[in-house]
């Protein structure tokens, strides 16, 4: 079977479960993944009855794929994403950006909780992904290209849509958040990094570390979405100053931004 049948089989299904098509998707982070219990008419689907899926086993990540009305828009809410380091393939990992695209989401919005290795951007921070450095090795478009999808050669000079940042950054101002822009350097994982590679990162002009997103924003662009990314600083990797960081840490300071990030996100999808 081809990718393509798998991402029509998927999407076919989640037709049978939830009839109307949307037209935004929201891929939730670490500790983000309160915003799939908030549509209107939800429809909560588990990754493990939609055929092709992968399965969640990062700690926080429920494993639904949340459908209804999100701020006046018909939406798909991830609770949920996959990783690389799960010991998923990179087609695996983006697999349901492409079922999204099938259904009809134009507009996709991809959350991720960082590291921070610009001193000027805190623990506690939201920050707009503006670009990306790609370092995990790999892409998931390798491989024979099928038009039907998207283009052999996706042009990348605006991965992040300056419109939908401009949108959020404005609704960030009426709403008294504060919100910064910044480049996410992505890589494998799972450890953590060491301090050279830290400063290495720093060196190479990344703000932001990550062990997601990129795949998922690379094939949301290749099938022709606008996709905007809004990270939270859930722990700073200055090489100076390097402190050990547990993942209970990392959803605490995800969960307390969330009144914050959710006035972002649904003032943005609100204003499409």
């Amino acid at each position: 079977m081809t990718l393509h049948d798998q991402i029509q089989e998927a999407a076919t299904f989640i037709r049978s479960k939830f009839p109307q098509a949307p037209t935004v998707g929201v891929i939730c982070g670490t500790g983000m993944g309160q915003l799939g219990d908030k549509p209107e008419g939800l429809v909560k689907i588990p990754y493990g009855e939609i055929p092709h899926f992968p399965v969640s086993t990062v700690e926080s990540h429920h494993g639904f794929l949340c459908c209804g009305r999100l701020a006046g828009k018909t939406a798909l809410v991830m609770q949920g994403r996959f990783h690389r380091y799960e010991g998923y393939s990179m087609q695996q990992v983006t697999f349901p950006v492409r079922v999204m695209k099938a259904l009809g989401v134009s507009t996709l919005v991809i959350m991720n909780a960082v590291g921070s290795v610009n001193p000027h951007i805190r623990k506690g921070s939201l920050v707009l992904i503006a670009d990306h450095i790609n370092l995990m090795g790999d892409n998931p478009l390798i491989g024979p290209n099928d038009e039907r999808l998207g283009p052999r050669f996706p042009d990348m000079s605006e991965p992040y849509s300056e419109a939908l940042m401009a949108t959020a950054e404005k609704v960030a101002l009426e709403r008294g958040v504060k919100l910064h822009r910044g480049v996410v350097a992505a890589v494998t994982g799972p450890n953590l990094e060491t301090r050279a590679e830290y400063r290495a990162l720093q060196r190479i002009g990344a703000d932001l570390v990550s062990m997601s997103t990129v795949p998922e924003n690379i094939v949301a662009v290749h099938s022709g979405m606008k996709v905007m990314g809004l990270s939270t600083v859930t722990d700073e990797c200055y090489p100076e100053a390097l402190k050990a960081v547990s993942v209970e840490e990392i959803i605490e300071v995800a969960n307390s931004l969330e009144p914050a990030r959710q006035a972002i996100v649904l003032g943005m999808i609100e204003r499409l």
